[in-house]
């Protein structure tokens, strides 16, 4: 009888809420009520659920609404999460730093560990929420791409989640949080830009991205920031003033080149090391490198007028917050040089039967770094100022200082110039980075004797310059054109203005 089946109801039901158990919630169009009873033991082990279920069709319950006591009940499921496919072909990389151990908490797009390839650095980020089960490598070793990095126990969180009391919310609420996650997934932002704006606490999606796709940058969250009022901006690094350097008794004359620190000690044996990550690209490149046969071209540029034209403008850089070298104005002089001569920023197909002339100037500039040499590319040099391109080599030098350059940071190259003078050196001998067709090596600047028109002697600041070109699509007195623009370009930079769009 129905007063039968409300009294076991009841009893159920007062036994339950004894035992602190929580009676999960169910929409309203549900014909049936299912009442999950667990059994724990006493050290804290969880059994298998038994259901009770009731036909809500024969029974009507006038319950109020409680706060129920919740706690975790879902054994871990462990999960190997695998180095999954980075792009370029990549099969292998180098653990460089692992940013967890066995045993720490993640959630998802918490940073992993850190890899180095043989084209850039990569950040592995967790896609799961768990606990850090088993690290199968270690720093230095090679990890393969489908291969497992890490154990994480999904669902091991929640069972150090302490009880909290919790109030049942309605299930329209349950589909908007679920909209909000699928939203969540969309967004398309670093885990440093998301630690950003969490720290801050911003919800990315009511932030505009500005990158590509959409992708939020640190400089949206920032400005996201300066338009909150009260908004606090993460502190900036204390910046610590540089010792007092010591009173040389030396000539001036007598300058030593700086050693290099720290010091090396001599072992006295021989050592043998993998050959790996930047140096392995090197190997690879520089081997089908050798296969073109390169045409060499040298000459020297006036760069005083440049000199002078740089020192002016250094104070209007600053003032935006830009620091500028003499590589923008090689690259854009570059970039106008290609207008005129397509060639150069041409590649000539593995069979060598097509021509493809690349409409943006990609331009790669080789940069020194203590993992080697690396060769960053500023994009469409063709469209930007020489003070975009000067905030993009800024960005690119940071980042590469600190070995965080993307695969995309060091992919899409057309044509490369190598400032080997920050080092030392006049002349070089360029090796041509394939699928390109040229490189030129820009050397130091030197105050030189020179005769200006009147045949008098003047002080001049002197530059010189290295090209090598691919010889089975570039012939000498193209390369020599080419150099005779860039040349004229640098020599007078003011005449840059009437070729810039």
């Amino acid at each position: 009888s129905v007063p039968s089946k409300m009294a076991t109801v009841r009893a159920v039901m007062a036994a339950l809420r004894g035992e602190g158990l929580r009676i999960p919630s169910r929409r309203t169009s549900l014909r049936q009520v299912c009442v999950h009873h667990y059994r724990c033991c006493s050290n804290g082990h969880f059994m298998k659920p038994e259901y009770l279920v009731f036909n809500k069709s024969s029974i009507r319950l006038s319950i109020p609404l409680r706060t129920l006591r919740t706690s975790a009940a879902v054994n871990g499921q462990v999960v190997q999460f695998k180095l999954s496919d980075i792009g370029e072909g990549i099969t292998e990389v180098n653990v460089k730093e692992w940013y967890v151990k066995v045993g720490d908490i993640v959630s998802q797009f918490d940073s992993i560990c850190e890899v180095q390839s043989d084209k850039a650095s990569v950040t592995i980020t967790s896609r799961y929420d768990g606990v850090i089960r088993k690290i199968y490598y270690n720093v230095d070793d090679t990890a393969y791409v489908g291969k497992a990095l890490v154990d994480i126990e999904t669902e091991a969180v929640k069972a150090v989640v302490p009880e909290q009391d919790v109030v049942e919310a309605p299930a329209v609420l349950n589909e908007e949080h679920t909209h909000q996650e699928i939203k969540g997934q969309k967004i398309q932002a670093t885990p440093a830009v998301r630690r950003l704006a969490m720290e801050n606490n911003i919800k990315l999606s009511e932030v505009v991205g500005t990158g590509k796709d959409g992708r939020i940058l640190k400089e949206d969250i920032l400005n996201y920031l300066a338009k909150q009022t009260g908004a606090i901006l993460p502190p900036s690094p204390e910046i610590v003033p540089p010792p007092p350097q010591l009173v040389s008794t030396k000539p001036k004359g007598a300058l030593l080149p700086k050693p290099i620190t720290p010091m090396v000690q001599y072992t006295g044996k021989d050592r043998t090391e993998a050959v790996k990550g930047i140096q392995k690209a090197m190997v690879k490149t520089m081997s089908v490198a050798l296969k073109i046969p390169h045409f060499g071209y040298c000459d020297e540029v006036d760069v005083t007028c440049l000199v002078k034209l740089r020192q002016d403008l250094k104070v209007v850089a600053e003032d935006r917050g830009i620091k500028l070298s003499f590589m923008p104005f090689f690259l854009k002089a570059a970039s106008l040089g290609l207008l005129q001569y397509p060639i150069l920023n041409a590649s000539l197909d593995e069979d060598c039967q097509f021509i493809t002339y690349k409409s943006s100037h990609n331009i790669g500039i080789a940069m020194d770094t203590q993992q080697g040499l690396i060769v960053p590319v500023v994009k469409n040099v063709q469209i930007l100022s020489v003070f975009e391109i000067a905030a993009e080599i800024n960005r690119l030098l940071t980042l590469g200082l600190a070995n965080q350059l993307g695969t995309n940071d060091l992919s899409g190259g057309t044509f490369t110039l190598s400032n080997i003078g920050t080092i030392g050196g006049t002349y070089a001998k360029p090796v041509i980075l394939p699928p390109e067709a040229a490189i030129g090596a820009i050397g130091k600047i030197q105050v030189l004797p020179r005769f200006n028109d009147n045949g008098e002697i003047i002080k001049a600041q002197i530059m010189n310059i290295s090209w090598s070109a691919d010889h089975r699509i570039i012939d000498g007195a193209t390369m020599a054109r080419f150099s005779n623009l860039w040349k004229f370009y640098l020599e007078n930079p003011a005449t840059m203005l009437l070729d810039l769009k």
